[in-house]
């Protein structure tokens, strides 16, 4: 299973200008192989500016190594998933330590303000993620996939680590796209709210003389990102580079 780094570059170019601005949209796995993170980690010492997502408030340190807390439900279940299927979390292996690291997100204050503006709340955001999570597994149902079955036979090989994550890979993939497709036309906190957050850091990064930037976030929210660069910062995608976050091969 890959992840996607996509490179933008200004529309226009203005020779005059100097170097231009560019920006990476980098698509983020939390749970992949180590060598996936270190491959991360050796490029994001290229960039001027690594903006990274995390709700928490302003000026928290993550320390490298620290992983993510089993208090939290979606904490537990991805630490529940990689002790499954032998691989590391993001918390884990991204060194967020970095100089060129830039927080880009909201704060759980402004998570929650948002949600009240928008008069959304934590059951209405589960059940229209339920419902269309149920809507793709009808689809793949009345096309004569099993997911549930595949999982259960998983469960009991011998290879079972490689067999999970070859079945769960296809519905991470999913996961994201119902993700990017979750906001709709009026948007929503969980996507929108926080991508216009990474915006207003981008702007002041590239305000404050940053040439070569990067936007590390969840590949559900790239679809939005990459009209935003569009749209506001005049910049169009010109490469897109792949990197293998979970190998799927048999080892011999």
């Amino acid at each position: 299973m890959e992840s996607a780094i996509v490179h933008y570059v200004p529309a226009a170019l203005d020779p005059k200008a100097g170097p231009p601005v560019t920006v990476d949209l980098v698509a983020a796995v939390h749970i992949g192989d180590a060598v996936y993170y270190e491959a991360l980690n050796h490029r994001f010492e290229a960039y001027d500016a690594l903006l990274y997502e995390l709700v928490a408030p302003e000026g928290t340190v993550v320390e490298r190594g620290r992983g993510t807390s089993n208090t939290n439900p979606l904490g537990a279940l991805q630490n529940g998933m990689k002790s499954m299927l032998a691989l590391d979390h993001q918390l884990e292996k991204i060194d967020y330590t970095k100089k060129n690291f830039v927080h880009a997100d909201l704060s759980p204050d402004q998570f929650l303000q948002k949600m009240k503006d928008r008069h959304e709340g934590f059951l209405q955001m589960y059940m229209r993620l339920l419902g269309q999570t149920l809507g793709a597994q009808s689809e793949m149902a009345a096309s004569g996939q099993s997911p549930d079955m595949a999982i259960f036979a998983a469960l009991f090989a011998e290879d079972r680590p490689l067999r999970l994550k070859k079945v769960l890979a296809q519905q991470l993939a999913d996961t994201e796209q119902l993700l990017t497709n979750f906001g709709g036309e009026e948007g929503s906190v969980l996507i929108s709210e926080r991508n216009k957050a990474a915006m207003k850091v981008l702007k002041e990064q590239i305000a404050a003389g940053k040439k070569r930037l990067a936007i590390f976030y969840g590949a559900g929210h790239l679809s939005d990102m990459d009209q935003r660069l569009r749209q506001e910062f005049g910049l169009k995608p010109v490469e897109i580079t792949w990197l293998t976050a979970w190998d799927l091969q048999s080892k011999p």
